[in-house]
């Protein structure tokens, strides 16, 4: 007879909640939205603009790629689309804060902190208000969609940031 587990293992609960920000009473994805600004602009002041562009591709990618895995082994204990289960915000925001990345080879680095709290502003007005196509994509059951209503909301944000430093 199999062992029923009474709670998901460690590893996905940490990459799930963000590193626990998912916790957060009051507002779970602000909060993994926060922390993952908070991390890369930690990276922006280490790193290069080349370095610094490609560490976001890959957080993004490797984040999607853990946070599909983590969200479909805590389905099975807390739901679908829990709002304890963050990356997928996390993931989000970052691929807002692509282009802001570039911000910094063509504008004094004082500038970059207003165009990060602009993408995670829009990020999370996106996330929330689920337009063009988002609550379509946010419907969609299974871990993969998780992430995916989430990396739209980045997109958008990032072409909002785009035109902002364009004009």
């Amino acid at each position: 007879m199999p062992v029923v587990k009474s709670r998901p293992s460690l590893l996905p609960v940490i990459i799930g909640t963000g590193f626990g920000s998912g916790f957060w009473p009051w507002g779970p994805g602000t909060a993994g939205a926060v922390l993952a600004t908070a991390v890369w602009l930690a990276l922006h002041a280490l790193l290069t603009f080349v370095a610094l562009e490609v560490t976001t591709v890959v957080l993004i990618l490797l984040f999607t790629l853990l946070g599909t895995w983590a969200t479909r082994r805590l389905t099975p204990y807390w739901g679908d689309d829990p709002s304890r289960v963050v990356v997928d915000e996390m993931v989000g925001v970052w691929v807002a804060l692509l282009p802001v990345a570039g911000w910094q080879a063509t504008q004094l680095s004082a500038d970059v902190w207003p165009m990060a709290l602009a993408a995670l502003l829009l990020f999370r007005f996106f996330d929330i208000v689920k337009p063009l196509g988002i609550r379509a994509l946010d419907r969609r059951q299974g871990p993969f969609w998780v992430m995916a209503d989430d990396l739209l909301a980045g997109l958008y944000s990032a072409v909002i940031i785009l035109l902002i430093r364009v004009f």
